[in-house]
């Protein structure tokens, strides 16, 4: 088939839109819906300037979605002297899956330039996810071991390293998969936090309602949240970048599998499900953060009398986590 917009050969067909598309113009749609997330939220604030720019710290795992996000960021900011980026990576201690894709974090942080962080769980913990595998005293699946610890460090090390924002490669598919299972667990609070933590739009962004600013936490942002899995895939190849594209091998969430394989399904046989989903779930975060979120929301946390980090609880989910993993 021939590409829409110019005729040359096509390599995707975008089932939701109808369009075929050239390599280059798929990469150039996966930009410009960047470009419009980062314009529509409002990340780049008035008060941004040369002499007092903004601090974005990318959480960078080496894989295809955060690696896509800090090439094109860097592509539109390389001469803003309003934006500094800086990019931070998590070693979870993974035999033989952590170390190549920190490779290609090394090499692509080398190759543009920026600021490079990496923490280790090890380190910081004095775990690895490979050892918390086994041990498993919570009877958890391992990504929910992983994800505290990983929120804890993406927090900690984005407010010591002076960030403004804290910004993460999550696609269409991971927020599509996220608003359903917020949905089918009829979480409103969930919902609400969703928004005031890293759906909705900044002062100045192009939204009716904006999100809560949270004193707990460095903001969150998701600039490529608007577009598929598949096509980050294709770009981080068509652009040749140096992406570790390989599943962790503790990855057993069977709720979000359960969730994404729907997904799929629904997807295949009704072409624009996931763009639907968030549409009408922005929405409606945005009705549960006026009613349950914001200020109000933020009253109930505190500091974790063990670590000092924000928390609703008196021990924070990450002390908890390890004392139960001391314990063995």
């Amino acid at each position: 088939m021939e590409c829409d917009k110019c005729g040359s050969d096509a390599v995707l067909h975008a089932a939701y839109s109808g369009l075929y598309l050239c390599e280059d113009h798929l990469c150039r749609a996966v930009e410009k819906r960047l470009r419009r997330r980062v314009r529509e939220d409002g990340l780049v604030p008035d008060e941004a300037t040369p002499d007092e720019p903004e601090t974005w710290v990318i959480g960078l795992s080496g894989g295809k979605d955060s690696v896509v996000l800090t090439h094109i960021l860097y592509d539109i900011f390389e001469r803003d002297p309003r934006i500094e980026l800086v990019a931070l990576s998590i070693h979870e201690g993974i035999e033989g899956y952590r170390d190549k894709s920190l490779d290609a974090c090394e090499e692509l942080t080398a190759e543009l330039g920026i600021r490079h962080e990496v923490v280790s769980y090890e380190s910081e913990f004095g775990v690895q996810m490979d050892d918390v595998v086994e041990d498993d005293p919570e009877g958890m699946a391992a990504c929910a071991y992983c994800g505290v610890f990983r929120r804890d460090i993406l927090s900690r090390y984005a407010e010591q390293l002076g960030a403004d924002k804290l910004l993460t490669g999550h696609n269409l598919d991971d927020e599509a998969e996220t608003a359903l299972m917020n949905f089918l667990e009829g979480d409103v609070d969930q919902i609400a936090k969703h928004f005031d933590a890293s759906l909705g739009p900044f002062e100045g962004g192009d939204a009716d309602k904006t999100r809560e600013t949270q004193d707990h936490h460095v903001p969150r942002a998701k600039p490529l949240r608007d577009v598929p899995e598949k096509e980050i895939a294709l770009y981080a190849r068509f652009r040749d970048l140096p992406a570790h594209i390989t599943e962790c091998p503790h990855a057993s969430e069977a709720y979000r599998g359960e969730i994404q394989e729907l997904m799929l399904g629904l997807e295949e046989n009704h072409p624009g499900t996931r763009h639907s989903i968030m549409a009408g779930y922005e929405k409606l975060a945005a009705l549960a953060a006026d009613a349950f979120g914001g200020e109000d929301g933020d009253t109930d946390f505190g500091e974790c009398d063990n670590c000092g980090a924000p928390t609703a609880r008196d021990i924070c989910r990450k002390c908890n986590l390890l004392d139960a993993l001391d314990a063995v």
